[in-house]
């Protein structure tokens, strides 16, 4: 009898024993929870795009392949001369052993070069050659013919050198040019508007314009420098 006893007894222990691994099956939700994990990759891709804007703030700012201290490449220009024959002067001949100011336009016939960057010019003249300045000239893309048109449109004397670098020559050699192309009145590639102040082929001030715009490049920002 206390053997039957016995028997009944250990039983329960046995199932008992069955059960215990129940407490394990709350534990496989939690794999679900890795899950979560899948959002953080998300997470990680918003500083990157941060870096972008900062990126186009740099592409935008105002350069040129030349800067002050540098000489000038030489390059060929063209000019009718007062008899309306076709000349070329180089920027070495133009600038060696003198003082020059050289200012770009991007066209000819435009109307903030012809109402107030070359007249601006023309009209101190005498004030920039008073100072010390040898030649004051005038650069553009146009054709030397455009060139001698405008000069006559605008009853330009001696008091500043008119050339034409037609063939962008001097204009990519400097870094200056300016593509317009997607303008609707077809000015295509053409020079940024500056002006410098070189001294035996050497920069000594360049104020750049950022593209077309009018704001550093005139001939009073040029005396201010002598």
């Amino acid at each position: 009898m206390a053997a039957a006893t016995a028997a009944i007894f250990t039983l329960p222990k046995l199932h008992k024993s069955s059960t215990t691994p129940k407490p394990l099956f709350p534990l496989s939700p939690k794999p679900t929870l890795s899950s979560s994990f899948s959002v953080v990759p998300l997470k990680v891709q918003h500083p990157l795009r941060s870096v972008q804007p900062l990126k186009c703030t740099t592409t935008s700012r105002i350069s040129a392949t030349i800067s002050v201290g540098d000489k000038l490449p030489n390059s060929t220009l063209s000019y009718f001369d007062s008899s309306d024959e076709l000349k070329t002067l180089s920027i070495s001949d133009l600038t060696n052993g003198k003082k020059v100011v050289l200012f770009a336009v991007p066209g000819a016939f435009t109307p903030t070069c012809s109402q107030k960057h070359l007249p601006g010019f023309v009209e101190k003249s005498k004030e920039l050659k008073s100072k010390g300045v040898d030649t004051i000239a005038c650069i553009s893309v146009n054709d030397a013919f455009v060139m001698k048109s405008w000069k006559e449109n605008l009853k330009i004397n001696d008091e500043v050198l008119l050339l034409s670098d037609g063939n962008l020559e001097f204009t990519k050699a400097i870094g200056c040019e300016l593509d317009l192309s997607d303008k609707p009145i077809g000015l295509g590639v053409r020079s940024r508007r500056y002006a410098m102040l070189v001294d035996d082929g050497v920069v000594k001030v360049l104020n750049l314009e950022e593209g077309g715009a009018f704001n550093v490049s005139s001939a009073e920002d040029i005396l201010k420098t002598l």
